[in-house]
């Protein structure tokens, strides 16, 4: 049997859109569990640099992209070809200073904010999706590239657009054991 065109498509959004949805009842969950917005903003960091170190595997086999060689080259992959692939948007990359180790990833549209209207004034300073610093985080240190990776602006907190900074600190040594 032939499979209906646009069947593929429509799966996608379900399953991003369920993901979504998930994504919302964890973090209200976890809003539960802790009292402080720090500590949930911990959790979801931490959470997403497990993620990030397993899906980093998956993107390099589905993604066949070459080695970039510099750190540009990398935030522009990040931006063009990851958030792509997973979250189904392109942000935008600028570079923020003149090192060329700064870069700010712009998105005019964040896909897991898609079923949330603002923060409660009590959790002001929750970073609702800080699951994605970490995923970044993560995925960029299993291919030795040491990063700090935060949110500058969140459209949740009242800004125009929605901000994730990457710092890249420096490669990460390839760790040798000595026999």
């Amino acid at each position: 049997m032939s499979r209906p065109p646009g069947r593929k498509q429509e799966n996608h959004k379900i399953s991003r859109e369920l993901f979504v949805l998930t994504y919302g009842a964890l973090v209200a969950q976890l809003c539960k569990d802790y009292e402080k917005d720090e500590d949930v903003n911990t959790f979801l960091d931490r959470m997403g640099y497990g993620i990030g170190v397993r899906l980093i595997d998956d993107f390099l086999a589905r993604s066949a992209v070459k080695k970039c060689r510099s750190y540009s080259e990398t935030a522009d992959m990040i931006a063009q070809v990851a958030f792509k692939m997973y979250l189904g948007v392109t942000p935008s990359v600028s570079c923020s200073n003149t090192a060329g180790n700064e870069f700010s990833l712009i998105l005019d549209k964040n896909p897991l904010v898609d079923f949330v209207e603002e923060l409660p004034a009590e959790r002001a300073s929750l970073c609702y999706c800080n699951l994605l610093c970490g995923v970044i985080r993560g995925a960029l240190e299993m291919v030795q590239l040491a990063a700090e990776v935060t949110f500058l602006q969140d459209r949740l907190k009242g800004d125009a657009v929605t901000e994730i900074g990457i710092t890249f600190l420096r490669k990460a040594e390839d760790r040798k054991h000595k026999r």
